[in-house]
C-alpha cells in the first residue's frame, strides 16, 4: 500500500440519505454468483455509473467458472480485488494478474473483447466491479487499460484511525491512482474503527452513493447495514458526506459528475442511440469490435 501524507478535510454540513439499497443476488458471465447492487433502473438517477456488482465467496463453485471472453463498448470498467487471484486477457493484447488489494481500469471506448478468469481453484475471492459511462465524445476513443497493484493505490491514515485507499479522485489531498476529467470520478475504501467517524468533500453536482461492506455505519444517524448502499441526497448546500462507525466497519464510496446524456444499452454495450447499440452488435458479431481495438 501506498501510504502517503494527508491534510485535514472538514465537512462543515454532510448529505443525508436518500435511500436504501438491498441489491440482487444474480449470476454472470459462465455462472459467477454476484450481489448486483446498483442495477439499470438506478443508473439515471446514479448517473455516470450503470452498475456495480459485489463479488465475495469462499465456495469455489460460486466463481471458478470466470467471466470467459465477451465484448464491451462505450463506458469503462473497474474492477476492486480485495482477496483473490485474476486473470485479465484481451484483444488488445493487454494481460495482467489482478490480486489482493489490487485495482484494473479499463476503458472499452470504441470496443475491447477481454476474459476474466479466477487463477484459484479454492480460498476467497471478494471484490466489486463498478461500470463507469463515457461521455458521448468518447464512446467511441481508443481502448486503454491498466493495473494498480496494491502498492500503487495511494493510501493515507486520519487522526480518528481511518484507513482510506484512493482509487480515484481525490480525498483529504490525495491524489487517487486515477482520474478523469469529464466524470470525475471518486473512488475510495475506507476502513473505520467502531465509535469513528470519517468526512469526505463532494462537489455539489455529484452523484454519490457509499456501500458498507464490513460492519454497520451511520449517515446523519440513519443507519446502513453490511451489504447495504445507501445514495446520498443532492443537497444544494452540502460541502460532502460524514460517516459514522457503529462498529469496526469497511465500506466504499463512489461519486461523480452526472452526463446528463442518454442511456442506451444492450448487455455489454453502452451508446447513446439505438442506432449506435445496433451498430456495435453488428460490429461484434461480423468480429470487427476486438479487431478495431489493435488500430
Amino acid at each position: 500500500m501506498n501510504q502517503v501524507n494527508a491534510t485535514s478535510e472538514s465537512v462543515l454540513r454532510s448529505r443525508g440519505v436518500e435511500r436504501i439499497i438491498n441489491g440482487q443476488a444474480v449470476m454472470d458471465g459462465a455462472g459467477v454468483k454476484i450481489n448486483r447492487v446498483l442495477t439499470q433502473p438506478l443508473q439515471r438517477r446514479l448517473d455516470p455509473f450503470l452498475m456495480l456488482d459485489n463479488f465475495g465467496s469462499d465456495a469455489a463453485n460460486d466463481y471458478i467458472a470466470g467471466f470467459p471472453s465477451h465484448p464491451h463498448r462505450g463506458f469503462e470498467t473497474v474492477t476492486y480485488m480485495l482477496t483473490g487471484r485474476m486473470r485479465h486477457r484481451d484483444s488488445a493484447g493487454n494481460e495482467g494478474l489482478l490480486s489482493n488489494g489490487g485495482v484494473q481500469w479499463m476503458t472499452a471506448g470504441r470496443g475491447v473483447i477481454h476474459s476474466e478468469m479466477p487463477e484459484q481453484e479454492e480460498g476467497l475471492m471478494e471484490g466489486f466491479q463498478l461500470w463507469l459511462n463515457l461521455p458521448a465524445k468518447d464512446k467511441m476513443r481508443q481502448p486503454w487499460y491498466r493495473d494498480f497493484n496494491a502498492e500503487q493505490v495511494p493510501a493515507f491514515a486520519t487522526d480518528e484511525g481511518a484507513r482510506v485507499k484512493v482509487i480515484a479522485g481525490h480525498s483529504h489531498g490525495v491524489r487517487g491512482a486515477v482520474q478523469r476529467e469529464v466524470t470525475e470520478p471518486i473512488y475510495i475504501d475506507v476502513e473505520l474503527p467502531a465509535g469513528a467517524s470519517f468526512g469526505q468533500r463532494l462537489p455539489a453536482g455529484h452523484n454519490a452513493f457509499i456501500f458498507a461492506y464490513r460492519g454497520a455505519v451511520e449517515i446523519g444517524g440513519k443507519p446502513v447495514a453490511s451489504g447495504r448502499m445507501a445514495i446520498l441526497e443532492n443537497t444544494p448546500d452540502a460541502d460532502g458526506v460524514r460517516i459514522q462507525a457503529a462498529e469496526d466497519s469497511r465500506f466504499i464510496l463512489v461519486a461523480g459528475q452526472p452526463l446528463n446524456e442518454p442511456i442506451a444499452q444492450y448487455g455489454p454495450f453502452v451508446m447513446n442511440t439505438q442506432a449506435e447499440l445496433m451498430q456495435a452488435v453488428e460490429d461484434f458479431r461480423a468480429g470487427k469490435l476486438g479487431e478495431e481495438a489493435h488500430a
